[in-house]
């Protein structure tokens, strides 16, 4: 029996459960464009946890890559509460260079449509 890719097992899982969210939250009446980005937040907190969680167990972990990459997708404020509130991914410098990186690329992108293209 073929071992599963834990990336790959991580991203579907996100992916599954941000639509369930987002629709659930669109169902309600909320814009696409909120219920979009407070579901991919909902989700990377929950990710920052269980992956707190697996590591004081000392068990399976969420590859940093799918956390990063919900980060970059929009779930930047989920990742940074999901750090303070578990105090999780605070003492790995790579880490938060990356995640440092996301906000600034991010924050870049806000001012640019708000400069132009609003």
């Amino acid at each position: 029996m073929p071992k599963h890719n834990p990336k790959q097992f991580f991203f579907v899982t996100a992916i599954i459960l941000i639509a369930a969210v987002s629709g659930l939250l669109w169902w309600l009446h909320m814009s696409f464009l909120y219920a979009c980005l407070i579901g991919m937040s909902v989700i990377t907190f929950v990710f920052y946890g269980y992956d707190k969680r697996q590591s004081v167990k000392n068990k399976s972990r969420v590859p940093e890559l799918i956390l990063h990459m919900l980060a970059l997708l929009g779930g930047t404020p989920g990742a940074f509460l999901g750090q303070l509130l578990f105090r999780h991914k605070t003492k790995k410098l790579r880490f938060r260079i990356v995640f440092l990186a996301i906000v600034l690329l991010q924050a870049g992108l806000g001012f640019c449509y708000w400069c132009y293209w609003r």
